[in-house]
């Protein structure tokens, strides 16, 4: 499938999360694109995307080997390697990227400490440079508000030249499962639904989480406060929007 996508890997250096957010004019972006695993690494695969990129990317990275050589060891073995792109961010914060020459245009990336961006088939590399220009400017944010606001800054200069369809968010903290994994499929403004989505799981979901069951902490320790939330209906709770239906 080919998935003219922008988006973005990264590894929040203060809290060691890592996560990848991304958008597309297809829908199930969030299902194929982003793989991520605690204290290991964040991958984006894209363009004709190969899932197994990411799988085994990851693998490799648990293996030890740098975000520069589990690049270079998927795409040596890769015969579809030119209409690949890949970005990779590794526990360290050491990153790389591919973008494979026959790519759909514009192509490219642009990858830091704690950070790699790349899209295919977008308007122009304005997408890709707002993107990590913005991440670059929200150091001191958490990591899931800094890969939302690189969404919307690659939205808002152009990013997929077909138009909007899916977007998705995934980030790991500590514990085997996500801290937070959002999608929006099929819908008009993707970014913009995934930013209200997520605004709604910062007052809800989030305090869930926050008191789980970990691997340290078997009953997990969540508060009164939060589970008189949850037992509200959806609309009476903070930033609820949906009525009963």
């Amino acid at each position: 499938m080919q998935l003219n996508t922008f988006s973005i890997a990264a590894r929040c250096a203060k809290t060691g999360m890592l996560g990848v957010a991304v958008s597309t004019a297809v829908v199930g972006v969030g299902g194929i694109c982003p793989f991520v695993r605690p204290g290991v690494g964040a991958i984006s695969t894209q363009a004709w995307v190969n899932p197994y990129l990411g799988l085994d990317g990851i693998e490799l990275l648990a293996q030890g080997k740098s975000a520069e050589e589990t690049v270079g060891h998927l795409i040596d073995a890769d015969p579809g390697r030119a209409v690949r792109q890949l970005g990779v961010v590794d526990a360290q914060g050491r990153s790389a990227t591919w973008t494979g020459e026959d790519c759909v245009e514009w192509a490219g990336h642009r990858n830091g400490p704690d950070v790699s961006v790349q899209g295919n088939m977008l308007v122009g590399s304005e997408t890709v440079e707002a993107m990590f220009e913005s991440f670059a400017a929200s150091t001191d944010d958490a990591l899931t508000e800094r890969l939302v606001k690189a969404l919307e800054a690659g939205q808002a200069v152009g990013g997929d030249k077909r138009g909007k369809q899916s977007a998705g968010m995934v980030v790991f903290d500590k514990e085997l499962y996500p801290y937070l994994d959002l999608r929006v499929d099929e819908h008009h403004h993707p970014v913009g639904e995934l930013r209200r989505v997520f605004e709604v799981a910062k007052q809800q979901y989030l305090p869930f989480i926050a008191g789980m069951p970990t691997r340290a902490n078997p009953l997990g320790a969540l508060g009164d406060d939060v589970t008189e939330m949850l037992l509200r209906a959806p609309a009476e709770r903070p930033g609820g929007t949906l009525s009963p239906g």
